[in-house]
């Protein structure tokens, strides 16, 4: 009996269990709840803009304002790109701020300062659109809209009194708007000197910090201080620190803030190698006189002169006059030669006897280093002439004579640099000289520099082999010829020694074309223009864009400077 009503027992109980699924089943399938209604429907020109708001993603900032590209690609780039620049940034940092920790250790009762962690995390910044300025300069200014909401994992810890204090950085949001600037544009890989970054406004900046766990934020008043100074600082997770402990590094960032006007300036390339190099002054020479010089000629005298050059240059030769059949001439000359590099230059003096047939015979040389020389002091040389400038060769052990000069250089005034130009502006084909205040009136020797960097559509009606030629005072400048283009880019600098200041002087640059082969109608005129120089004169320096005169669309770019001393 036991084992039979055990039987049933389990019988039972398994088609309990089964029936009860079935019906369970049944009711969860077919069955609804009284108390569950259907959601109401609504069209969305119903809604209100509150609820659409709501509803919508944040709109991108390229769609807001049209001035901004979009740059999907590049935020997909930064998204792979974003694990190995977080180690180099963070390297970067890291090399920055521990001999800024360097200096604190020692004050403050602090014993050390180091991190514990440095990471800027998985998520990378986004970029909402990108502003594209095109200017008359060799360079490309851009203005990317910033976002970045992210994870960083810093952590400094700081020992004071033999205390440990860990401080973390959490939750940060930036939205920024920089201005980058490539300059100077080059033809050396990757094209651009090097890279300028300021910020145009304050960005906004969101995070915590916290202190052994406790976040020290909530403390009435300390967040919107630091809010307030975190701005303005150079190094993100240096500073971030430095907010907590040291008031006088908040007051030194504060000074040399990034904000627009001031900027941050990345090199890239060397100097030397992206940058043309610039006139910083003139080398007045006076060549007085030379005396004691060899017999060149079968009757025992030599008709000598000299000439003066500046390394690293290839302009010509400056000459002296020649003095026929003197073995001690006097000059009394006065020359000008354009420095660039004061500290490395050196003037070559060459002294010659003039021959009417062949070349003409060294006398000697001689050289003076530049650096020799303060500015705008005049000081007088006496120089023994040598055969050569290698000091082994036993040639110049023998007498050659001596010249005479004197030296000064005059660097340019820094007030000479300034700037006047125009984005994408086109100027006037005169420029207007009443700008001459009539109680000034610029004085002083000066140089007048001139740079033809190209010309658009401009067009021949035989051919099109453009090349630019200036003319001013009587004298002729010509730039490279250009085969089979109407936008040549030349990018030539021509440069003109002046007494005075140009007030009132115009100067004419033509834009010729030449037939390459032999024919009629070898050139051609492509246009000109004629450029009141009052402006520069005033100004410092013009860069602008002008009309051809006599050409249908027909434009030049020509950046004119001008340095006084």
């Amino acid at each position: 009996m036991g084992f039979l009503s055990s039987f049933v027992g389990i019988f039972w109980f398994g088609i309990g269990i089964s029936v009860g699924l079935i019906i369970g089943f049944y009711f969860f399938i077919y069955s609804e709840p009284k108390d569950v209604e259907d959601p109401v429907v609504r069209p969305l020109h119903e809604l209100d803009t509150t609820t659409l708001l709501d509803l919508m993603p944040e709109i991108p900032f390229w769609v807001k304002n049209p001035d901004y590209d979009r740059v999907d690609w590049l935020n997909k780039f930064m998204l792979h790109l974003w694990p190995y620049l977080d180690k180099a940034v963070c390297g970067t940092i890291r090399t920055t701020a521990e001999p800024i920790f360097g200096e604190y250790i020692g004050k403050f009762q602090i014993e050390a300062i180091k991190f514990e962690n440095l990471s800027l995390g998985t998520l990378p910044p986004t970029v909402h659109g990108l502003k594209i300025y095109e200017t008359n300069e060799r360079e490309l200014v851009m203005e990317p809209a910033i976002k970045w909401a992210g994870n960083p994992n810093i952590i400094v810890s700081v020992k004071i009194y033999s205390l440990r204090i860990t401080v973390q950085l959490v939750d940060m949001h930036i939205f920024a708007a920089p201005r980058i600037t490539l300059k100077p544009l080059v033809s050396t890989i990757p094209c651009f000197g090097s890279i300028i970054v300021s910020l145009m406004e304050k960005p906004h900046i969101d995070f915590g910090v916290k202190v052994l766990g406790g976040d020290i934020m909530s403390i009435p008043g300390l967040y919107q201080f630091v809010q307030s100074m975190f701005y303005s600082l150079k190094e993100l997770s240096c500073q971030i620190i430095l907010i907590c402990f040291f008031q006088d590094t908040i007051k030194k960032q504060v000074a040399s803030l990034y904000l627009w006007p001031q900027t941050l300036e990345i090199p890239i390339l060397d100097p030397s190698t992206s940058a043309i190099k610039k006139p910083v002054g003139i080398l007045h020479v006076t060549v007085v006189r030379a005396v004691r010089l060899l017999k060149m000629d079968l009757l025992g005298l030599s008709d000598p002169y000299v000439k003066l050059s500046l390394s690293g240059e290839k302009l010509p030769a400056k000459k002296t006059t020649i003095k026929k059949k003197n073995l001690n001439p006097v000059w009394n000359e006065d020359f000008k030669l354009i420095v660039k590099e004061p500290e490395s230059q050196l003037l070559n003096i060459n002294v010659f006897d003039w021959d009417k047939v062949g070349a003409h015979d060294r006398l000697g040389v001689q050289v003076v280093p530049l650096k020799r020389l303060k500015p705008n002091e005049t000081k007088e040389f006496t120089l023994d002439l040598l055969k050569n400038t290698d000091i082994s060769d036993p040639y110049n052990r023998k007498q050659r004579g001596q010249i005479v000069v004197k030296l000064t250089y005059a660097p340019f005034r820094e007030d000479s640099d300034k700037f006047s130009g125009l984005l994408d502006g086109f100027a006037r084909k005169e420029s207007a000289s009443d700008r001459v205040d009539g109680n000034e009136s610029p004085t002083g020797a000066g140089l007048l520099m001139v740079t033809i960097q190209g010309a658009q559509d401009v067009e021949g009606k035989r051919h099109n082999n453009p090349y630019a030629l200036v003319l001013f005072r009587g004298e002729k400048k010509k730039s490279k010829m250009i085969r089979r283009t109407r936008d040549p880019h030349w990018n030539e600098e021509f440069q003109f020694m002046l007494e005075e200041p140009p007030v009132s002087e115009k100067i004419h640059i033509k834009v010729l074309s030449k037939r390459t082969g032999i024919g009629f109608g070898s050139k051609e005129s492509l246009g000109h223009v004629d450029i009141n120089l009052a402006d520069v004169v005033h100004n410092g320096r013009i860069n602008q864009k002008y009309h051809l005169i006599d050409s249908k669309n027909g434009i030049i770019h020509v950046v004119l400077g001008w340095k006084t001393v």
